[in-house]
């Protein structure tokens, strides 16, 4: 009999379930870690909901923090027992896609080397982190040691909401002095707010309806909050650009709303920075457009993974520019994940994110 751990499952629409399920085997270039902290991101919602498809009975999850288990034979420079992280995007570094500057989209080394979202395997098309044990492909790129003295929590954003954010940040192209609004402060909309303030942005605005996540914003860079429930934002905003607009805005919901108000907002030459999870069509209104003649740029990113993104982003927060420790605001046991989705995916009791502790 194989040796069993402990995994949350997808079951059917509805359902993520805790099940027994063999300990991962790995091939030579494999890593196996013992994840001791993880977290569920809005994308695993996505799937509770069957708004995102994957195959039943696949261990979902994709933000691991662990210590090294067991590597394979190829894997060099790294030692079991060492604390490590891996990204959510894990891609090969050696695919057409790749080496072409696009590793989220990693298709794997045949063809032409791209799929959509192809670098997101774990929790996606391979089993994921909400389990005792995870199983790191190409582990040698992807496997990035925890400096000493920052804790599974300080570290625990990277893999995912840290490395997104920042990417909807970077995308946007900030420039020092810009003018940046965030549509959404939840654990990506922070992100990207702080990521536009390390990005010298002079003037940052974030929108939301919830008192927490607003307060949170502030703690992590924004100049000014607004609430959309007692405010017209497009309104404000234009206000307070002197009419002008922005320069970036970020949308970081997912929403026809938020892509729109986003859109209405930039200045004309400006750049939407899209970073949400979209589950029904979008529409571009045409005033909001300019007819197509706005000289906008639309653009959007996968979080961006392996080792020297983790690498970056832990050293941040060891060097004490930003400390998102606070974000987790309620912990559980792996034992009591259907309690960590039920209280996350209804958003109760201001959380912001939530630690599973599996080790």
């Amino acid at each position: 009999m194989p040796a069993m751990m402990k995994a949350a499952i997808f079951v059917e629409p509805g359902r993520i379930e805790l099940d027994d399920k063999p300990i991962p085997d790995i091939g030579p270039d494999d890593a196996l870690i013992r994840v001791t902290t993880t977290t569920i991101c809005g994308t695993d919602v996505h799937i509770l909901k069957g708004e995102y498809p994957v195959e039943r009975g696949l261990t979902v999850g994709h933000e691991p923090v662990g210590v090294i288990e067991k590597l394979g034979v190829n894997v060099k420079g790294y030692a079991e027992g060492q604390r490590v992280i891996a990204g959510a995007i894990c891609p090969s570094f050696t695919s057409y896609a790749c080496q072409d500057g696009c590793s989220a989209q990693d298709g794997g080394h045949h063809g032409h080397g791209y799929k959509p979202m192809g670098g997101w395997r774990f929790g996606n098309t391979i089993d994921g982190a909400q389990a005792e044990y995870l199983r790191v492909p190409d582990a040698q790129a992807n496997l990035s040691p925890v400096p000493d003295g920052l804790s599974d929590e300080q570290v625990l954003m990277c893999p995912d909401i840290m490395s997104t954010g920042f990417a909807g940040a970077e995308s946007a192209n900030i420039r020092i002095g810009d003018s940046v609004a965030v549509f959404a402060q939840g654990p990506i909309g922070l992100c990207a707010t702080a990521g536009a303030r390390l990005r010298g942005a002079g003037l940052i605005i974030a929108v939301d309806g919830v008192d927490e996540r607003l307060a949170m914003a502030r703690r992590l860079g924004a100049d000014v909050v607004l609430d959309y429930r007692k405010v017209d934002v497009v309104d404000e905003i234009r206000r307070l650009t002197g009419g002008r607009g922005v320069d970036a805005a970020i949308e970081a919901l997912g929403l026809q709303a938020t892509f729109e108000n986003a859109l209405r907002v930039l200045k004309p030459g400006g750049t939407l920075s899209s970073l949400g999870v979209y589950s029904e069509d979008l529409t571009l209104p045409l005033d909001a457009f300019s007819a197509g003649l706005g000289d906008n740029r639309i653009v959007t990113s996968l979080c961006p993974g392996g080792k020297e993104r983790m690498r970056r982003l832990m050293g941040i927060i060891e060097s004490g520019r930003l400390d998102l420790g606070p974000l987790v605001t309620h912990r559980y046991a792996l034992e009591d994940i259907a309690a960590a989705y039920d209280l996350f995916s209804h958003q109760r009791d201001g959380v912001l994110k939530v630690a599973v502790q599996a080790g």
